[in-house]
């Protein structure tokens, strides 16, 4: 049920029906001979000049829009206003809403105090909910419910900043490769050479030692280098991976909405004023 303090706040609201079907945006509020808040009428089109009634006894506010328990069908073929003429409901018109949404006045609270007794109180409604917001304020909101005798500019703001993510890997692979290397190597050998020897006084004696005539064999052993290849593994350096930060600057860039806030005066007609 929409209290008094809601009364005013949901001018101007969307309504949904009980399958969650946006039906309308209210309009106006009736109160009952009480004073409290009974039904609203609903815009279901763009230029309809008729307007759609729906209990607020069963209606609750639910965040920024008001719902009820009926089917957005329902609410369409109730009995409507006209949106342009300020008149309080007749019983007449209360008893046919109450037929068309399966209530009775006996199930509301007036009704209850009254002892059950029918009627609508002599018709007496009111629109004093949908006016009383206008009394203490300069002027009135026109596309939604009234709040106060200013409006809010409200504009869109980049927030920049920064995050830190992954950006690569690096790492170190160690392997094998086999090249062919050239050394040149200095190598001796031995060879043979024939030497002749005259006979003098010093090796005569040398020379008749042994027979005088005879068959002999002399041999010289020869000796060559030849190069030995052989490998050893020695170090040669140590490698490592290191980080360093590097500061650099991008540009970024974003859309953002502004609002802007036009006066139309009567004297100078239209002007921004920002």
């Amino acid at each position: 049920m929409i209290s008094q303090e809601q009364a005013t706040g949901v001018i101007g609201r969307e309504v949904y029906d009980s399958d969650g079907d946006k039906i309308g945006t209210v309009g106006q509020v009736w109160a009952d001979p009480a004073g409290r808040p009974a039904w609203a009428s609903v815009r279901t089109g763009l230029f309809g000049m008729n307007e759609s009634l729906i209990p607020l006894q069963v209606a609750q506010v639910r965040g920024d829009r008001v719902t009820v328990p009926f089917d957005k069908g329902v609410v369409k073929d109730a009995p409507n206003v006209d949106a342009d003429v300020d008149e309080p409901l007749s019983s007449a018109e209360v008893a046919d809403l109450y037929r068309h949404y399966g209530l009775s006045w006996e199930d509301t609270d007036l009704g209850q105090q009254a002892g059950g007794a029918a009627g609508y109180g002599g018709g007496r409604a009111d629109r004093s909910y949908a006016d009383a917001s206008y009394e203490s304020s300069v002027g009135h909101d026109t596309s939604g419910p009234n709040t106060d005798d200013a409006m809010t500019r409200s504009e869109e703001r980049l927030n920049v900043g920064t995050e830190r993510r992954q950006a690569g890997t690096a790492r170190l692979r160690k392997y094998v490769v086999t090249e062919h290397e050239q050394v040149t190597v200095p190598v001796q050998r031995e060879q043979v050479r024939l030497e002749r020897e005259p006979i003098t006084d010093a090796n005569v004696g040398k020379a008749l030692d042994g027979p005088a005539i005879s068959e002999e064999e002399h041999e010289v052993t020869l000796h060559a280098e030849r190069p030995v290849v052989d490998t050893e593994t020695v170090p040669v350096e140590r490698v490592r991976l290191g980080k360093e930060t590097v500061r650099d600057t991008e540009t970024v860039g974003g859309e953002v909405r502004k609002e802007r806030i036009e006066a139309d005066l009567p004297e100078e007609g239209r002007r921004g004023l920002n």
